[in-house]
């Protein structure tokens, strides 16, 4: 079943027939995380994914994604609000909509990385890492600017 909250003129929706990806691709093409990221790549992240819209109207004017097993594990990424509708405490009621979702409930680990955020996110329990030593990655910033075979 999918999760509707609604604030004022706002509504956060989890249902994928509300959103917009020619919207989300437009987004998250420019942004810093992900800039040059294909559509395709967009579309599958976004089905494989627990995807929270942030409307106005009809228009998508946040987002936000999460990769999880809704049992032990989650990782928070792609979250914005477009600047035109910032300053409105749109994240923060968005961030209450995903800490807040019952798929989310009961993690033992719940992540996330950021770069400029992390006023928002620590009002929501989110802290730098403990244990640094035990966390691996492979990072591949660049991979999106790669020339495609």
């Amino acid at each position: 079943m999918f999760e509707t909250y609604e604030r004022g003129e706002y509504l956060i929706s989890t249902d994928p027939a509300q959103f917009d990806l020619h919207a989300i691709h437009a987004y998250l093409h420019r942004a810093y995380w992900s800039q040059g990221i294909p559509r395709k790549t967009v579309e599958r992240a976004v089905a494989n994914s627990l995807c929270f819209a942030v409307l106005h109207g009809k228009a998508q004017v946040g987002f936000a994604r999460v990769v999880t097993d809704s049992a032990t594990f989650a990782y928070l990424c792609d979250v914005y609000i477009l600047e035109d509708h910032r300053g409105k405490a749109l994240g923060k009621w968005l961030m209450e909509c995903v800490t807040g979702h019952p798929a989310l409930q009961g993690l033992r680990r719940f992540s996330l990385a950021t770069r400029d955020a992390h006023g928002l996110y620590r009002q929501f329990g989110f802290r730098e890492l403990s244990n640094p030593d035990v966390m691996m990655e492979i990072l591949r910033p660049d991979i999106y600017q790669q020339p495609r075979s």
